[in-house]
């Protein structure tokens, strides 16, 4: 089952960011199988991130909030996240990112 995690940031998140950015980027290749996609994002090019996005392929909810929570960026005083069931329009369309 495929699941979309947006996260919104406070900005103070930031300073989380800069301390457990190899612990972060440590635990994505380490669930590579289930986080598909992983990324920052920010309200413009160049700017200061504000949340980010997750695309995962588990086998339900509960591993998946168990993914986000136990993930070093997962901070609940500076990270909120938003969990949906996610489907592709086009399943036979191939995207390279």
């Amino acid at each position: 089952m495929r699941w979309v995690a947006i996260f919104d940031d406070t900005q103070d998140m930031m300073e989380v960011r800069r301390e457990r950015e190899a612990l972060h980027l440590a635990y994505l290749r380490e669930h590579a199988d289930e986080i598909m996609l992983g990324g920052g994002c920010r309200e413009e090019p160049g700017g200061t991130f504000v949340g980010g996005l997750w695309v995962l392929e588990v086998h339900s909810r509960e591993r998946a909030v168990e993914l986000i929570e136990n993930d070093p960026y997962y901070v609940p005083t500076f990270r909120r996240y938003k969990l949906r069931t996610w489907g592709k329009a086009f399943p036979e369309v191939v995207v390279t990112l």
